[in-house]
């Protein structure tokens, strides 16, 4: 007989106080049974990006972790999640044997024995995972149920989402539960800092705020993550040797800072690295991991330059807006005229990095009044002015794929007009893209005017509505506010958590 029917016999039989007695023991190990034999394959959350996995993906083999969760639908096959190896997770023992005249008493206290000494077992990590575990099911559930949670601040609903119930019910669980741990090693300028200023200065921002975030906790144990608080733009402008060439000291510098904590802790070796991440905004930030290979192949990395093409897997990695705050703060960046008010068809200034770029001046600036495509704004002329007069603007590549436009169009009302390959869209896994912007490949550039304005005038006010509602999810607060930018990169972390379960392979602690 095993454990659950054991328990449920003796359940039957046993007297009201023993039942109170282990009223909380038995929901931890109902939950971590659900752990040792879960196998989650919904469909909550998808990427669309196309020729991706989605966030239901096969890890490649490792003895100590496993994919736990299918959390997206996929555009290619995905490999079949690995079951949780069940050989650390000894939760069943043989039942000591009693007489059949021992009072009811003396069984009872073998029984309560008998669940404490199953608890005993669980390590920290065990416990974390059994956690994540009924998270996982929680999700579910919100997936076909009716219930949504009321809130004072906001409820996701609509067509920008993906699926609004399990985006809410898995961020809620995230605001609950999530813990992560940033190794005190290093010191600023190089770790645990970088400018906020400036173009790249989002990864500044989001360094702080997530150092002295509620999120963090000083105990390793608990924690669901582990944050390497290297930034790579400061590692460019403290260690790089301008005119050398040089990438490998900028690299070593990652290198020997990842070697030192895997030396010091347990915790990178104990999972390879895929429940670590790490933050950037620059450009050169994939090649600065790439000499990292667990880093670069396991582990969660928050990037700008979110480049299919260049190694970033949006089943693992998480997608950063580009955000650029002249001020250093939001303070007049978001507003604009209503769809009526709008003149301009599609509007673009910027520099020509790129082929892409090259090829739209050489396409169309100039060429069309309806079409204002410019290298350089005429003076007197305002950028944030012609972005809130346009309905479309135009946010193509440039020598990387990130961009500040994109956001720069969200936060004024204009629809966004991507022109980009082998880009992966932030928080696509929970937001759709296809209902508040457009994709234009590059081959049709020609035919930029002509795709605009075969769109119903119906559907671009509908897009721009939902622009605007989709746009807190891209704003920069200090301190930050519930579903602002911050809490859905910390968001993009947790499904990524979840789509993982990592074994502890030292044995219960």
């Amino acid at each position: 007989m095993d454990i659950w029917n054991r328990v449920s016999s003796w359940w039957e039989t046993s007297s009201s106080s023993t039942k109170v007695s282990c009223i909380i023991v038995l929901p931890l190990i109902l939950v971590y049974g659900s752990l040792a034999g879960h196998n989650f394959s919904g469909s909550d959350f998808s990427i669309s990006h196309e020729n991706q996995t989605g966030l239901g993906f096969s890890l490649p083999s490792a003895s100590n972790v496993s994919t736990t969760s299918d959390l997206g639908n996929s555009s290619m096959e995905a490999a079949e999640p690995q079951k949780p190896e069940e050989d650390n997770l000894d939760i069943t023992r043989k039942e000591p044997e009693v007489s059949t005249s021992t009072n009811s008493s003396l069984q009872n206290s073998h029984k309560v024995s008998e669940t404490a000494n199953v608890l005993k077992k669980l390590s920290n990590l065990e416990r974390v995972e059994a956690g994540l575990s009924r998270v996982r099911a929680a999700i579910r559930e919100a997936k076909t149920g009716n219930q949504m949670f009321e809130e004072p601040d906001y409820v996701p609903s609509g067509p920008i989402y993906r699926n609004p119930r399990t985006f809410h019910r898995s961020y809620l669980e995230m605001e609950k539960r999530f813990r992560i741990f940033i190794y005190e090693e290093g010191e600023p300028p190089v770790f645990h800092y970088s400018s906020s200023l400036g173009i790249l200065g989002i990864e500044g921002i989001l360094i702080h705020q997530l150092e002295i975030s509620k999120f963090i906790t000083k105990d390793p144990e608990k924690a669901h993550v582990f944050f390497l608080p290297f930034s790579v733009y400061s590692i460019v402008h403290n260690v790089f040797v301008r005119e050398s060439h040089l990438w490998r000291p900028m690299q070593n510098t990652a290198l020997d800072y990842v070697d030192g904590i895997s030396r010091k802790h347990p915790y990178w070796n104990r999972s390879l690295g895929y429940d670590h991440f790490m933050l950037a905004c620059h450009d050169w930030a994939p090649t600065i991991s790439y000499a990292i290979p667990k880093l670069f192949k396991n582990s969660i990395r928050v990037l700008c330059n979110a480049n299919t093409s260049e190694g970033f897997k949006p089943s693992k990695d998480v997608s950063l807006p580009e955000i650029y705050l002249p001020q250093g703060n939001m303070d007049g960046l978001i507003g604009g005229p209503s769809p009526s008010k709008r003149s301009v068809l599609v509007f673009y200034a910027g520099g020509i990095h790129g082929y892409i770029r090259q090829v739209l001046m050489e396409t169309w600036e100039n060429k069309d009044p309806e079409v204002e495509i410019h290298e350089y704004l005429p003076k007197k002329v305002s950028y944030y002015g012609m972005i809130r007069k346009s309905k479309y603007c135009i946010c193509p590549s440039g020598y990387e794929v990130a961009s500040p436009r994109m956001v720069e169009a969200l936060y004024m009302g204009c629809v966004p007009v991507l022109i980009k390959d082998h880009y992966a869209k932030p928080f696509a896994d929970v937001l759709n893209w296809d209902t508040f912007a457009v994709d234009i490949p590059v081959k049709e550039i020609p035919n930029l005017k002509k795709i605009l304005l075969s769109i119903p005038q119906r559907k671009y006010i509908r897009m721009q509505r939902r622009g605007i509602q989709v746009r807190k999810h891209f704003e920069v607060n200090f301190p930050p506010k519930r579903y602002d930018v911050f809490h859905m990169i910390l968001h993009s972390i947790w499904l990524r958590r979840l789509n993982i379960q990592v074994h502890d392979t030292q044995g219960p602690s």
